[in-house]
């Protein structure tokens, strides 16, 4: 059990946590007046705009490689409207898994209480979120882009086994680095409007979702017995490990006619990339490194992930 006094240190180090009811209460507030139905937001209709990005090209994965500098523009469009998909494809198979946590969590919790009102808004906002994923990838043109079947059935254990607080960390992990990308695109006037709107949705939304999981992590990190602080280290840097190689599905280098394994092994080496993914996962990291979540065997995991600088 984690001691008293480990507690106090703890609590000393993350400051005064806040009133689970209120952090509710706010969000609910928040979330009557800035939520959207895609459906009718976006005009899905509307024809692709010709030499628009579908992601930005510096957030494609072999942007700036050897390979990048020898594909045709045309493949560099393609391939980044093929990452979008894959993103799309990678975010719907996250938010399933997010609200099947989030439905165990709430699951002994007072019915009546605004924390476990604002859970049930939350979901409400992954289903609309993953209905507007799927959308995306049929309106491109694509397939989807399923993540590999080891990770897909891994995922079935670590969700099973998965603590509260390790819940929270893997959802801030499926959303932080997301969301930092998404940042950066919903702005860009070289994207297609479709996506900017998609990303702009997603952004305002998902602030919510970061600022509940959060809040919920602190207070459980601080409550929860040692051993469960220590598996929530382990499996939060083993689904880093998962998500780091999830982003873009390999099917993309082939279905742009490169040659896969090349493809690959020139992402890995790529300086780029590896710096868009660690600053992607900045925030998130300096947050988890506060309140104790990096540490031992779990800080290793992270920094093999590729996510941890």
């Amino acid at each position: 059990m984690t001691t008293a006094t480990d507690a106090g240190r703890l609590r000393d180090a993350l400051g005064p946590l806040r009133d689970r009811e209120q952090v509710a209460e706010r969000l609910l507030e928040s979330s009557a007046k800035h939520s959207f139905d895609p459906d009718r937001e976006l005009d899905w209709d509307a024809p692709f705009e010709e030499g628009k990005w579908f992601w930005p090209p510096e957030l494609v994965s072999l942007y700036d490689t050897p390979l990048w500098r020898r594909m045709s523009q045309e493949q560099r469009m393609d391939l980044a409207r093929r990452e979008a998909a894959s993103l799309a494809s990678l975010g719907v198979w996250f938010e399933i898994i997010l609200i099947q946590l989030l439905v165990r969590h709430i699951y002994d919790k007072p019915m009546d209480s605004s924390h476990v009102r604002y859970a049930l808004t939350e979901i409400e906002d992954e289903c609309r979120h993953s209905k507007m994923f799927t959308r995306f990838i049929s309106r491109a043109g694509v397939r989807p882009y399923p993540v590999p079947r080891f990770h897909h059935n891994l995922a079935r254990v670590l969700k099973t086994v998965s603590t509260t607080p390790g819940s929270f960390t893997a959802t801030l992990l499926g959303e932080e680095v997301l969301d930092w990308m998404q940042r950066l695109t919903f702005p860009d006037e070289r994207v297609q409007p479709l996506v900017r709107g998609i990303t702009r949705i997603h952004v305002v939304e998902e602030a919510r979702h970061v600022r509940y999981a959060r809040e919920e992590l602190r207070r459980q990190m601080v409550s929860c017995p040692r051993w469960e602080a220590e598996l929530t280290r382990i499996s939060s840097g083993q689904a880093a490990r998962v998500m780091s190689v999830s982003f873009v599905n390999p099917q993309v280098y082939t279905d742009v006619g490169l040659d896969r394994r090349e493809a690959v092994a020139q992402v890995r080496a790529s300086g780029h990339r590896r710096e868009v993914m660690q600053t992607g996962a900045r925030r998130l990291t300096e947050f988890l490194d506060e309140i104790g979540v990096l540490r031992g065997a779990g800080r290793r995991l992270w920094r093999s992930s590729g996510l941890l600088a």
